[in-house]
């Protein structure tokens, strides 16, 4: 469910782990201290962290910085049948799996485990999982209870108590219930309603008359006939007529991503007594009273018109068509836990057909993510333990500082931002609270019952479970503690409303961040990852965020004007990036990644020069600190895609495909250009004016 956290980057085990760097850093005394790790790297003849055999010499940096650090490996490199990209931070991911599943076969290979243990639950979730014999013999008995439970739905109140129900056991349901910080009061929870209800990607998908859209609807038919043919279900071609009929009303009150991705949009805090007012015909005290918030007095409603779009569709749609749609949500939110046929038919469309996978990942990939996905910081303990060294923490809050001391110095020299607003910003700043590695305080999994021979049982309870954590926050002080990923994920966030910036452990690997490494890599891969995150503060919906995570205005209306200006030369430039020759870069949508690029590498380059304490930075294998900056930078973004999942992510996804990250971020720095000698007439030159510097 969607959570207020922007700016991702697209076992008794463990006791004693150490606590994160303090949140209270002063910007300016961090500028005074800043690292200078680079002499003392030099002393341990530390590799330049470029990886050569990726370079395609045929290509010139100047023309295409991306193709000519990664063109060689771009031309080789093959998507396995089972995925459908590879790249720098998909092979990572690849190996974190790896990593996770020698821990969780080593716990399922244990035997007498005590009922009710960490072990016990990893163990009997993952045999629960890799048991297809089990789930073939038992059909849909695992869902027979809440098929029931839809076909006893009698009127109007009792369909929106089976909203609620869904929501608690994590099925599908058109709106969207969960707990997050307010936004506009940061030291309170509050709950919040989304849109939600869709089966294809977005909105668009119900309504763009390409050859393509066209194309998956239909196949998106046939899905539902099929699956409800080998569930059992009557009627499947007129029932999934009829569910599309009704997704495309739902989504024709969907707001789209841009509007979305809005901060001030989305915030409505109503009263629960107005919400008659706003939708008289969905009974909200059945539906609140069902979630176990029947006491709050009120909510956040992030789409309020999506919302009386719905009671209109609630009151207008009879039950029968309620009961095909709720039927078929349940199957395809249990259909990977279900029969092989289900399992194989739910692969076919939402993998094949809408991303082009051409194979089924093994099974124990996909046991290993349910796992990761339900107990999650249990296997985290484990792999902090095994995968996390103690140095690489103490060096990532040496880069973190280092960042904060940089951005602190640029805030400083704009040109374009006032005094007032300036140490308004650089209060936010000294305020960033870095998590590194792992949480301080585990989850909790106590409450939850896990079994070896309940697959479907063990995912709805985990709902519950969860939907009960997350209600139990309401009235609480908030939890600075809580981690939003797990340590095994390979990403990074940032949280506006906690003023937090995030970076598990499985991302503090090469390419992105190597002990063994020259600094110059490190701080253009890690380091401008820091950046980015710290960039998501300042972003264009992260900027009406101040220090304490409060959504209010800090700017003046002059500042906010120049801000504005350059967000909007920013969507000008990455618009213009063609992906294939009918598909440009969304511009508008991608606008907070792509600040969040622009500033991270401007920053990384920066507190990477200040570290080198002015000295000059070494010549490794025959490049400058310069262009080891530059190149570390860029072969992050690493990536190669199917073409079905390109367009989906350019249609639905904040951030630009990597090819135009690195681009669009580079063509934009003056340092880059006198690194490598652009000039007038090069294809990645910009025109001064043209340049875009935000932070």
């Amino acid at each position: 469910m969607k959570k207020l956290v922007i700016g991702g980057l697209c076992a008794s085990l463990i006791a004693g782990l150490s606590a994160c760097s303090d949140n209270k850093t002063d910007v300016n005394a961090a500028t005074d201290t800043v690292k200078t790790a680079t002499a003392a790297a030099v002393e341990k003849a530390l590799t330049s962290g470029i990886s050569f055999d990726n370079i395609d010499e045929s290509v010139r940096p100047q023309d295409d910085f991306y193709m000519y650090v990664n063109g060689a490996w771009m031309k080789t490199a093959e998507i396995p049948g089972d995925r459908t990209n590879i790249g720098a931070f998909y092979d990572l991911r690849e190996k974190a799996r790896d990593d996770v599943k020698a821990i969780i076969e080593e716990v399922a290979a244990m035997k007498d485990l005590a009922d009710g243990s960490d072990e016990q639950k990893v163990a009997d979730l993952y045999r629960a999982f890799m048991d297809v014999e089990t789930l073939n013999k038992l059909g849909i008995k695992p869902i027979q209870g809440e098929l029931d439970k839809i076909n006893a739905i009698a009127n109007k109140t009792d369909l929106v108590k089976y909203f609620a129900h869904s929501q608690m056991k994590g099925m599908g349901t058109p709106m969207g219930f969960y707990i997050d910080v307010d936004a506009k009061n940061s030291s309170r929870y509050a709950p919040h309603i989304w849109q939600y209800g869709l089966s294809l990607p977005e909105k668009d998908f119900y309504f763009n008359d390409s050859e393509r859209h066209v194309g998956i609807r239909a196949a998106y038919l046939a899905h539902i006939e099929k699956m409800f043919d080998l569930a059992g279900f009557k009627d499947g071609k007129a029932s999934a007529n009829t569910i599309m009929t009704l997704e495309t009303a739902i989504a024709e009150q969907h707001w789209d991503l841009v509007e979305t991705r809005d901060s001030t949009k989305t915030y409505n805090l109503y009263q629960v007594k107005d919400l008659a007012t706003l939708a008289p015909d969905i009974d909200w005290t059945a539906y609140l009273t069902t979630l176990g918030s029947e006491k709050q007095t009120d909510i956040i409603i992030n789409q309020p018109s999506f919302i009386q779009g719905m009671n209109d569709i609630v009151k207008t749609t009879d039950l029968a068509t309620w009961k095909a749609y709720l039927s078929w949500q349940l199957l395809t939110h249990t259909a990977n836990n279900l029969t092989e046929a289900l399992d194989a038919e739910n692969f076919e469309f939402f993998s094949k057909t809408l991303n082009g996978q051409a194979e089924q990942e093994p099974r124990w990939k996909r046991g290993v993510a349910t796992v990761s996905a339900t107990l999650g910081e249990v296997v985290g303990k484990v792999y902090v333990k095994r995968h996390f060294v103690p140095e690489a923490k103490e060096r990532m809050s040496d880069l973190v500082e280092n960042l904060r001391g940089a951005y602190g110095s640029s805030i400083d020299s704009l040109d374009w931002m006032s005094a007032e607003t300036k140490v308004a910003a650089k209060d936010k700043l000294a305020k960033f609270n870095p998590k590194i590695g792992y949480p301080n305080k585990w989850a909790d999994y106590s409450k939850l019952t896990i079994k070896s021979d309940d697959l479907v049982g063990n995912a709805m309870r985990a709902g519950e479970v969860e939907h009960a954590k997350s209600l139990a926050k309401l009235g609480t002080p908030i939890d600075k503690d809580e981690w939003h990923m797990t340590p095994q994920t390979v990403n990074a966030y940032y949280n506006p409303t906690m003023n937090e910036i995030v970076f598990p452990a499985a991302i503090l690997q090469p390419p992105f961040f190597s002990l063994e490494a020259d600094d110059a890599v490190n701080y253009g891969g890690i380091g401008a990852v820091i950046g980015h995150e710290m960039g998501h503060g300042f972003d264009d919906q992260g900027a009406k965020f101040d220090g304490e995570g409060n959504m209010r205005d800090w700017w003046t209306e002059s500042d906010l004007k120049a801000f504005t200006a350059k967000g909007n030369a920013l969507i000008t430039q990455y618009s213009g990036y063609q992906v294939y020759d009918d598909l440009n870069v969304n511009g508008e949508l991608t606008l907070g990644e792509n600040i969040g690029d622009l500033s991270g590498v401007t920053i990384a380059y920066k507190a990477y020069k200040m570290s080198l304490d002015g000295k000059e930075a070494p010549v490794i294998d025959g490049l400058t600190g310069d262009q080891r900056f530059f190149m570390g930078f860029t072969q992050i973004w690493r990536v190669k895609m199917k073409e079905e999942a390109m367009r989906n992510r350019v249609a639905t996804d904040p951030h630009s495909p990597g090819h135009f990250r690195a681009l669009g971020a580079l063509s934009n720095m003056p340092e880059f250009y006198e690194a490598y000698g652009l000039k007038e007439g090069d294809k990645m030159y910009l025109a001064p004016e043209k340049r875009v510097k935000i932070w």
